[in-house]
């Protein structure tokens, strides 16, 4: 499945996660549009169908959550990266034939 039909699927199934919930559809989408990637959603609905919130800033608090916790991921891993690289460069040393202009 193609990264579009998978999010449009994702984004159709949390809209009626919400709905189900009494909110407005609008609610769901923008919450899918500020998640913005499947597995996100998945998480967001597992949070829906497992808490049951009753107010729209318990929905919104939680899709801020989720972000926060990717964002976090993301700069994990980008330090990670960047500690491989140094690490390897401490290792091996900086290539000889390299020109430093």
């Amino acid at each position: 499945m193609d990264f579009k039909r998978e999010w449009a699927r994702s984004r159709d199934e949390l809209v009626q996660a919400i709905r189900s919930l009494g909110f407005p559809d609008e609610l769901g989408e923008q919450i899918a549009k500020m998640l913005g990637s499947p597995k996100a959603m998945e998480r967001m609905m597992a949070y829906l169908y497992n808490v049951k919130p009753n107010t729209a800033e318990l929905i919104v608090d939680e899709a801020l959550a989720i972000c926060s916790d990717i964002d976090r991921w993301r700069e994990k891993k980008a330090s990670e990266a960047a500690n491989a690289k140094y690490n390897e460069m401490l290792y091996y040393g900086f290539d000889a034939d390299e020109d430093y202009e």
